[in-house]
């Protein structure tokens, strides 16, 4: 259980930093704030402790403003989602192979490791890289991206992550695991002028889409 609730720990000081980055659109900003209150949730859960009843939008349901049988209503579809992932989750440990080994291991969540070398594109600017982890038959992402910011002059903005760029990509599950095809997809933005010009003095900062790059893998 220690090392259960360390992995949900880690994924919400992960999305903490994302949310206070700064850089996500809105929707997408909406989306992760509902994960984490998901994530705490099915904490408190198997911590056995009390759970907190939210909105749609993940807000916590004030009880002098919400009927009686609203919060019940709430509180019981709550609970409701939160055992199915638990019993999802035990049932997933007692899948087999064909030969009668496990599956998958033990544990409840898995992680790909990403070491970031280096970045290589003449762009003229600052940039900025999204790396997340893309499924081609669905078209669409299933994790949340790992920023960097990149300068103008081929080193990290953050010096002092230079040769320790590293991110975890947490929080997936065995659905994940089995899908035909899951590639990680780095997208650049350009970060500057409105053109690569001097004299744009009134444009500065603007963030562009210059870029895409991506790695296909099982």
């Amino acid at each position: 259980q220690f090392r259960h609730v360390q992995q949900l720990t880690y994924s919400l000081i992960e999305w903490r930093s994302q949310i206070l980055s700064g850089t996500l659109p809105k929707d997408e900003l909406a989306e992760l704030k509902k994960k984490v209150t998901a994530k705490i949730d099915y904490g408190n859960r198997i911590l056995g402790l009390d759970l907190v009843v939210r909105d749609d939008n993940g807000n916590i349901l004030d009880p002098d403003e919400t009927s009686t049988i609203s919060l019940f209503k709430a509180h019981e579809t709550a609970s409701k989602r939160i055992d199915e992932r638990i019993q999802e989750e035990k049932s997933l440990q007692q899948n087999l192979d064909l030969r009668g080994q496990p599956i998958f291991n033990s544990t409840h969540t898995y992680s790909l490791y990403v070491n970031f070398k280096n970045f290589v594109c003449n762009i003229g600017e600052d940039a900025e890289l999204l790396m997340s982890l893309y499924d081609p038959d669905l078209s669409k992402f299933i994790s949340e991206n790992y920023l960097v910011r990149w300068g103008s002059n081929g080193m990290p903005k953050e010096i002092e992550k230079l040769n320790n760029l590293q991110a975890v990509f947490t929080d997936l599950s065995s659905s994940d695991l089995i899908r035909p095809r899951i590639s990680l997809v780095c997208q650049i933005v350009r970060v500057g002028h409105m053109e690569l010009k001097d004299g744009k003095k009134h444009t500065c900062g603007l963030r562009r889409p210059f870029g895409v790059a991506g790695g296909a893998g099982t």
